[in-house]
């Protein structure tokens, strides 16, 4: 895995791409910072985190989209899986690297807490603002992990962009959308059925296979109308209790509010080895097919 790690990183360090994201994400939030913290007095530095959160809808595409899919198109994915070291070895190089280069950025966000002190900030309230860039730095390795998840779905690296763009959208905007669809059973229905057809055709560009796909399709719909059938109030807003699940970002508001949130430390965690066992098993299959 180190070897992977060292390669890739090298690879983000050697080409502009490494270095435009880091780029990108310090200015967006020291144009936030400048404005509202040093120009306009605002004195907690979380809630310039939590209106710059938008930026990784732009920079994980453009810096995910090509860790996989490249290796995939230009034929030396063929090479790694045939060196000695493990798909989950390779997965995981891959994503160390990908947070190296987030963590950079990061520290860098730990100097502006102590330049709001020159500014008449007080100290108390400077482990409120670590901790908010912790949680921002959670937020950004779950963002980072559906990427390389979706960059290991395709060898193309612009529908590996636009993909995990679509996405990173729908989390973020999760919770506005829960306003427009109905609570009634009928549309949860309905929004439990696009999801079955989409979750099967992510199983098919994983495994390849129509039958397999077809087959889980068929199941969870049988197991859908069953429940809609059998227990029709257990329907009711149950979509936008999954939409709750993906409000990927709103899990920062503790962090920012000064609270560590095991739950949500538990959470990106959670969102981030699912990615990677995916990732992991997309390969695999590919490796054997």
């Amino acid at each position: 895995m180190r070897a992977i790690y060292k390669r890739e990183l090298k690879s983000f360090i050697a080409s502009p791409l490494g270095y435009a994201f880091m780029a990108f994400l310090i200015l967006i939030v020291s144009i936030y910072f400048t404005k509202y913290s040093l120009m306009d007095g605002y004195p907690w530095f979380g809630g310039i985190l939590a209106a710059t959160t938008f930026v990784f809808l732009i920079i994980v595409p453009l810096l995910t989209m090509r860790v996989l899919a490249e290796e995939r198109r230009q034929k030396t994915d063929q090479l790694l899986l045939t060196a000695p070291v493990t798909v989950s070895d390779i997965v995981l190089g891959k994503f160390f690297a990908l947070l190296t280069v987030l963590a950079i950025p990061m520290l860098w966000f730990c100097l502006y807490p102590l330049l709001m002190m020159s500014f008449g900030k007080t100290a108390a309230s400077v482990p409120m603002d670590y901790l908010s860039i912790f949680g921002f730095f959670l937020l950004g390795a779950a963002n980072l992990a559906i990427g390389l998840f979706i960059s290991a779905l395709t060898e193309n690296q612009v529908l590996s962009a636009v993909l995990t763009f679509a996405v990173l959208l729908i989390c973020y905007f999760s919770q506005s959308l829960v306003g427009f669809i109905p609570g009634t059973a009928n549309a949860s229905l309905i929004g439990f059925t696009v999801l079955i057809v989409l979750a099967a055709l992510v199983l098919f560009i994983m495994t390849r296979n129509v039958l397999l796909s077809g087959s889980v399709a068929v199941v969870l719909e049988i197991i859908l109308i069953a429940v809609y059938a059998l227990k029709n109030e257990w329907m009711e807003n149950a979509i936008a209790k999954v939409f709750s699940v993906i409000d990927i970002s709103g899990r920062l508001d503790n962090f920012i509010e000064g609270i560590f949130d095991l739950s949500g430390v538990v959470y990106y965690i959670s969102v981030v080895a699912l990615c990677l066992f995916l990732s992991v098993q997309a390969i695999q299959k590919r490796r054997w097919s």
